[in-house]
């Protein structure tokens, strides 16, 4: 189990890391004319930027606080706040009426879910 919980909290990272260097670093124009980017026309570009360091941040707490031994509980708390992003998502693709992105966000929540109920019940670190 703890091998399927480092893979998992591995895949949210880059995830994580991805969306978040896209949102950090492309133009809202750009962000706002790709699939499932409509949203970022609708608000604040200073929103989606910081959006994209949050996530750029998730990357860092799903793998860096256990790989360095440092407060490995960041990792559950981590994926628990990955939950509450993917809540968002879900509702904005939804106001948007774009149902593939919202399973996509599912599948991110359950796989969120899964590391925070692993971390934090079976397969603490440190066992």
């Amino acid at each position: 189990m703890n091998l399927t919980l480092w893979i998992t909290a591995g895949l949210l990272a880059a995830v994580a890391l991805g969306s978040g260097i896209t949102k950090t670093f492309v133009p809202q124009q750009k962000l706002a004319a790709a699939p499932g980017g409509r949203w970022t026309g609708q608000v604040g570009a200073g929103f989606v930027k910081t959006l994209g360091v949050i996530e750029i941040l998730a990357a860092a707490g799903l793998i860096l606080p256990a790989v360095l031994d440092i407060a490995p509980m960041v990792v559950p708390v981590t994926a628990i706040c990955w939950i509450v992003l993917m809540i968002g998502a879900i509702i904005t693709h939804l106001r948007d009426g774009e149902a593939e992105f919202i399973l996509l966000n599912i599948a991110y929540l359950a796989l969120a879910a899964y590391v925070a109920w692993g971390r934090l019940g079976p397969e603490p670190f440190g066992s």
